[in-house]
């Protein structure tokens, strides 16, 4: 296909059909539009190369589909697409419309020229152009005063735009951890893996993740458009003009996926087919972890294992901030204050319960002789500048070069060092700082990486980056001890959900951000990413205990269920605040080891559905208006609604319940839906919810998973029509794959609970089913 060099493909000539794609003949230039499915349609120009290989797809899910195509006549003659569920019509520069099988129409393409607002008159920007080139030590004076150069935004050139029309009904979701709010209509960001170190407010347009899919909600039904361009890009949700949504790309090929469900449900399970679904994790993983930058010894970690145990906090992983590495180098070790031997601290912390996690960045130390750099050199694994010389930077160990992820040798090779940390005692991986991030500036557009053999800039490597750290890591884990990868990654893409957890980066103890983390956490899941977490308390400032006490209380139920906070800061481990905050924080994390087997089972789902554990209330209730834009509630799975407290100084709250029958999850106080109700929330209170004919099972605490075996299972009955589904397998392993799993039925029938073992794979029966009626207080034993 002929590199086209601007965005506007001319007039339509004609057409020709190959299979599932259609190729469009423009006036000197060519498109093509894939139908995999009747409801997944692939949108595709070469604006600088014929290859439209993909990063985030790896699985091929063509489907054979009924097409009908039609072509108008006339000046302006379009072209019909249909297929059993969407219509396409294409006209004249690749403009497209979509309806529905009805004739409802989903989407169009901006009838009008985008004008931007402007920021400034000309002669403001006259000015401002002196001082922005008043240039000191390469940097401009506005620079130096700390603010950044707005005139490189605005002379920015995007390669390519989409536009589309905006109408009233559409609400936007998805975008992964994008700042701000649920609702990103009026917002406008930026998909370019940054380490920003201001506070992240909904005004800092990206962040640590470029995860260009977006979920349009409208009254006819749900659409995505999954945007698959590594490049710079940019996405502007009414921002800057409120008729009008747009997506522009800064290099790259416009690669569109065009997604079409009648609910958000069947849409999130689409898209997760498409890029990959996270797979099921160790149960470990679901268990509290603790975490600090500046545990700086041996004695240290051994002194926080044993408070964990001593105040009765179960816990189930310590992580190692860069602190235990030597003089900041990867897979090194520091012996002068952890000891000679990894293995005997590691061991130690394994006797008494605790998994060990070690942070692993991907600078590599420019330093000869050091083992890991001088094998970088010899295999020529590091990128290069455009000089052909081995690119320097600086992070944390000072100079620094960068493995080149993009070629398969270089990813076998640091898979390889994986066996390093696991041979340590170590069980897991906490990959930070692969924006990259770098401490010399951003690295230049033209540093030299490769995507396999073919050498590609860095401007087109940059945003998948920690992806491609992160599918080695986890490939590398595998081999090394035969366990489901625990990845957790700071930066990545849209499909990184296949080989990571994440984490929302940097957060701080602020209330805005305990705020903030329900959003993100929300659309990350909705972008694929189940698996996923902040920062309890905040990972710079410093928390106070009221803060703790509601965050512990608010991210219960966040997958990854990890404190971690800042050298300098206050310590934030639960026994630092007042006995009271230490009691809510025991209590909570009690809660969520309890509540393990419904999480973990919740784990299965995605596997299977890709439907997230934190899920917006919007997921189950798209025609409720209420519930479009609320920021302070989730549903965990579908039978439990969370409404925490995340302002200061309140002690009670306005919820709002959704259509139904909803019971206190506590006391069994009934509330019913389409209605806001004030209930009490104490500092000690979460309030918590369980839908009519929820069947939630829950396990006896423990201090850590795997501390005796789980003998007991205890089923919370709310009143209703229902039915669960349990799984049970050795929560370590792949051999579930094989059907070594036992799976248990629980049906409501007449107000008693019905249960039966359908397969028993895994052969480790329960000795005891229990029953617990929150209304009345029964309790019986199911046989």
């Amino acid at each position: 296909m002929a590199k086209q060099k601007n965005q506007k493909l001319g007039k339509l000539l004609g057409y020709d059909r190959e299979g599932s794609v259609i190729r469009l003949h423009y006036e000197g230039a060519e498109a093509s539009v894939d139908i995999l499915r009747e409801d997944l349609i692939k949108l595709f120009v070469a604006y600088e190369s014929g290859e439209d290989e993909s990063y985030a797809v790896e699985e091929d899910l063509h489907q054979d589909v009924d097409i009908t195509l039609r072509k108008g006549s006339g000046a302006r003659a379009r072209l019909t697409l249909k297929t059993g569920r969407l219509s396409l019509v294409i006209g004249d520069d690749f403009t497209n419309t979509i309806y529905d099988t009805k004739g409802n129409l989903l989407a169009a393409s901006g009838d009008k020229e985008l004008v931007k607002p402007a920021r400034m008159t000309s002669e403001t920007e006259e000015k401002l152009g002196g001082i922005f080139g008043a240039v000191s030590d390469n940097k401009t004076v506005m620079e130096e005063e700390g603010h950044e150069n707005p005139l490189e935004k605005i002379k920015q050139v995007p390669s390519f735009i989409v536009t589309r029309q905006m109408h009233a009904d559409e609400h936007f979701y998805g975008l992964g951890d994008k700042t701000g709010f649920l609702d990103k209509r009026g917002y406008a960001f930026d998909n370019w893996n940054s380490d920003i170190p201001q506070t992240h407010t909904e005004q800092v347009t990206a962040t640590y993740k470029s995860i260009p899919f977006l979920i349009v909600r409208r009254d006819q039904g749900v659409l995505g458009f999954f945007y698959d361009n590594p490049c710079r890009s940019h996405i502007d949700l009414g921002r800057d003009d409120p008729e009008l949504y747009y997506y522009q790309a800064n290099g790259g090929n416009h690669v569109e996926y065009i997604l079409y469900s009648p609910d958000m449900v069947g849409l999130v399970s689409l898209y997760t087919e498409l890029t990959g679904r996270q797979p099921l994790p160790q149960l470990w993983t679901l268990g509290y972890q603790q975490s600090r930058l500046g545990y700086d010894s041996a004695r240290v970690f051994r002194r926080i294992a044993d408070q964990m145990r001593a105040y009765r906090i179960p816990c189930d992983a310590i992580h190692f901030d860069i602190d235990y590495m030597d003089g900041y180098r990867v897979f090194t070790w520091d012996r002068k204050y952890y000891g000679d031997c990894p293995q005997e601290l590691l061991k130690d912390l394994h006797k008494k319960g605790f998994h060990a996690v070690p942070i692993i960045d991907p600078g590599v130390k420019k330093d000869p002789g050091y083992a890991v750099y001088d094998e970088g050199i010899e295999g020529d694994y590091f990128a290069r500048d455009r000089n052909g010389q081995v690119y320097v930077n600086a992070v944390w160990p000072g100079d620094t070069v960068f493995p080149d992820f993009g070629r398969r040798k270089v990813r076998d090779w640091w898979a390889g060092k994986e066996k390093i940390l696991t041979d340590w005692g170590f069980d897991a991986t906490w990959d930070d700082m692969n924006e990259p991030a770098s401490f010399r500036g951003e690295l230049p557009d033209d540093v030299c990486f490769h995507r396999e053999d073919q050498p590609i800039s860095h401007a087109k490597i940059h945003n998948v980056y920690g992806y491609l750290m992160s599918k080695a890591t986890s490939q590398g884990l595998r081999k090394a001890n035969g366990k489901r990868p625990f990845v957790i990654t700071r930066a990545t893409y849209a499909g990184g959900q296949k080989y990571a957890t994440v984490w929302t980066g940097d957060n701080q103890s602020i209330w805005s951000h305990l705020q903030m983390m329900i959003p993100q956490l929300c659309n990350l899941g909705l972008s694929g990413f189940s698996l996923a977490g902040t920062d309890l308390g905040g990972f710079s400032g410093d928390a106070n205990g009221e803060l703790m006490a509601r965050w512990i209380e608010a991210a219960v139920f966040s997958p990854l269920f990890r404190n971690h906070s800042a050298v300098f800061c206050l310590f934030q481990e639960p026994w630092q605040f007042t006995s009271r905050v230490l009691d809510i924080y025991r209590e909570y994390v009690e809660l969520r080891y309890r509540l393990l087997p419904y999480l973990y089972d919740l784990c299965r789902v995605t596997e299977f559905t890709g439907l997230p554990l934190m899920r917006p209330l919007v997921l189950h209730y798209p025609n409720d208006p209420n519930v479009f834009a609320i920021n302070d509630q989730f549903l965990v799975g579908e039978d439990l609604m969370a409404a925490p407290v995340v302002d200061q100084g309140k002690t009670r709250r306005l919820v709002y319940f959704p259509q139904g029958t909803w019971y206190d999850y506590f006391t069994g106080t009934v509330y019913e839906g389409g209605s806001y109700q004030v209930v009490s929330a104490a500092l000690d209170q979460l309030p918590l919810f369980a839908r009519a004919g929820a069947i939630i099972p829950n396990w006896e605490v423990m201090q850590y998973v795997g501390e005796r075996e789980y003998d007991s299972l205890i089923l919370k009955v709310f009143p209703g029509r229902g039915s669960y589904r349990h799984y049970r397998d050795n929560g370590e392993d792949f051999d579930y794959r094989q059907g070594k799993v036992d799976i248990y039925e629980f049906i409501q029938e007449d107000g008693r609970l019905i249960g039966r073992q359908t397969v028993n794979g895994y052969g480790h029966p329960y000795a005891h089913i229990r029953v617990e009626e929150p209304l009345g207080g029964n309790s019986y034993e199911l046989k």
